[in-house]
């Protein structure tokens, strides 16, 4: 059966990708306030944070779905189909990172993260948010270089890739502080254990922005 034309220039899957983005920068958002949330004497909203950010990763999940499900066969595409969706893999795990971190935090939720503790979780936090506020913007200016194929558009792209990279390296940085500080001021080893892997999950969300980056990096390259 002959394909016509025009159909294989379909909508370009990178507004898809877009999209998937502002889900994972959504949450980013909630992330942060959940987090805060917690360190608060009297939080009552953190179950609610948890579920706002269900609701994001099942959206997130569908718009996956639909990526890798509904694309035409014979669809003319600007990059290799397994490189896209390789990118979209490490895009979406920044989003089950976050889901993940949420949910470990929660079985003990009670204990809090003790007071000496709380000013570096935020500043870990904060330094994973900006890579993936930096996500959003890379998948909105990609989506335009696959649109017009500018030289000067791609190096704009990958100037934001790198700019992913350096936030990543700052996070690397602060996960090990923060795990540093937990094995030298808290002696409860449950606390230390829960502690040390809640670090290590908040830092994944970084590492699968950037590996996200390294996903378009290669799809950009000539």
């Amino acid at each position: 059966m002959r394909i016509p034309f025009m159909s294989m220039f379909i909508s370009s899957p990178f507004e898809g990708l877009e999209e998937h983005a502002e889900k994972v920068k959504e949450g980013a958002w909630v992330f942060q306030r959940a987090i805060e949330c917690i360190i608060e004497d009297r939080c009552e909203d953190f179950e609610e944070f948890r579920k706002d950010i269900d609701k994001l990763e099942s959206e997130a999940d569908a718009i996956k779905r639909r990526l890798r499900g509904h694309m035409p066969k014979g669809t003319l595409l600007a990059v290799d189909k397994f490189q896209l969706f390789r990118y979209l893999r490490e895009q979406d795990k920044v989003l089950d990172a976050v889901e993940e971190s949420l949910d470990w935090l929660s079985f003990r939720a009670a204990a809090g993260i003790p007071q000496v503790l709380e000013k570096d979780f935020m500043l870990l936090v904060e330094a994973v948010i900006d890579p993936l506020e930096e996500l959003s913007k890379m998948a909105a200016e990609a989506h335009k270089y696959f649109s017009n194929f500018s030289d000067t558009q791609r190096l704009v792209v990958k100037d934001m890739i790198r700019t992913l990279r350096q936030y990543e390296h700052e996070a690397d940085k602060l996960e090990d502080a923060v795990k540093d500080k937990i094995f030298n001021t808290i002696d409860d080893a449950v606390a230390v254990f829960h502690l040390i892997r809640l670090t290590e999950i908040i830092g994944s969300i970084a590492d699968h922005a950037e590996n996200a980056g390294d996903m378009m990096r290669a799809m950009v390259a000539k």
